[in-house]
């Protein structure tokens, strides 16, 4: 399969590596800053392959490739969604880096226009695909937590200045946004896809307290009500010293308690159900090594996006779910901003409509 990537800064180095773990043939890289296309390829030893086409520019990358199968798209998180429509509208498949928009009327336009093309669209949240999340996954299709009660998430990160001034872009609101976009959004869809789908209603706050610099929040929390009865809190911040701590997920049922840990949810750290198995002793104990926090979960999620072209199925992770987590975070920002719970579904609200919340 054909594929060309777009962006190649700090995340390119997974996506890159899951290209090649999957055997696809790369045509095409992109990036603003030529440099950056070169050491990322001298990275994995094929920066002499001169049949690999280097461009600034990304449309003419897309006209000129027109055999092209599937594009990432691994940009400054403010020019996903353009991208994306134009790779939608020329009949090309993409993987799409979280968040898939910074605003709720790019991120329907992307689900519409995918459905009106038969395009596939996959929303790059990797972390579905850790070994230890797959296994929680299994037990709730599996109801062995029974009647859950409530959950909880917690992403507690460092980020200092000189990760902020490596690139500009970071902590904007019409590029980035704060914590919760960009740090917490993992975590975030990772809490509505455990607990369901449906949400009713989001209250939340978001604060900045240690990045005076910077336009957007460094902490957020938020409750969730789920149509199922469901009940959930989020918490996010990019404040902790000295260095990341954990991103956790905890689910209570009244037949099992399961919490996700480690730095990117890659373990196991509680596992316990009323309904006790064999299999439940190696559960227990589950640590998935990884390389960086952004886990393992970029191999699996390329080889499920390249299976659901090749047999004309919706990927694992699709657009649909990408709009969601992105309407999960929108709503604690309108949240903040109304001071009022915000109902779903989300149909207008941008990032860019926070500004001036910390005087910047």
């Amino acid at each position: 399969m054909k594929y060309a990537l777009i962006g190649c800064g700090r995340i390119a180095t997974n996506h890159v590596k899951a290209a090649l773990q999957n055997g696809l043939e790369i045509v095409a890289m992109c990036d603003l800053q030529k440099n950056k296309i070169e050491e990322l390829l001298q990275k994995y030893g094929i920066r002499e392959n001169k049949s690999i086409a280097r461009y600034t520019d990304y449309k003419k990358m897309v006209d000129e490739h027109p055999e092209l199968e599937l594009i990432a798209i691994a940009t400054s998180s403010g020019a996903h969604a353009e991208i994306a429509l134009y790779c939608i509208a020329h009949h090309i498949n993409v993987i799409i880096e979280k968040p898939m928009a910074m605003n709720m009327r790019d991120a329907d336009k992307i689900v519409q226009l995918a459905r009106e093309t038969h395009v596939k669209v996959c929303a790059c949240h990797q972390n579905r695909f850790n070994l230890a999340v797959q296994k929680v996954r299994k037990a709730i299709d599996e109801e062995r937590l029974g009647k859950i009660s409530h959950g909880t998430v917690h992403v507690r990160w460092n980020r200092g200045k000189e990760y902020y001034m490596q690139a500009p872009w970071r902590g904007t609101w019409a590029e980035d946004g704060g914590c919760l976009m960009n740090q917490c959004i993992h975590s975030i869809d990772m809490l509505r896809w455990m607990l369901g789908e449906e949400v009713v209603s989001v209250y939340g706050k978001i604060r900045q307290r240690q990045h005076d610099y910077l336009e957007a929040e460094d902490v957020g929390v938020a409750v969730v009500t789920f149509a199922n009865g469901v009940v959930a809190t989020l918490e996010g911040t990019t404040n902790v010293y000295p260095q990341n701590l954990e991103e956790t997920l905890y689910l209570f049922g009244d037949k099992g308690t399961v919490k996700l840990g480690g730095k990117s949810m890659n373990n196991i750290d509680v596992w316990d159900f009323a309904d006790e198995r064999d299999e439940d002793r190696e559960s227990r104990v589950l640590q998935e090594e990884t390389v960086n926090v952004y886990g393992n979960g970029h191999t699996p999620l390329y080889a499920d996006m390249i299976d659901a072209v090749q047999n004309d199925r919706q990927p694992y992770i699709d657009a649909v779910e990408g709009r969601n987590a992105l309407e999960m975070v929108l709503a604690v920002y309108k949240s903040m901003k109304t001071g009022e719970a915000v109902r779903l579904p989300l149909s207008d609200f941008a990032s860019i409509d926070m500004r001036g919340t910390f005087g910047k």
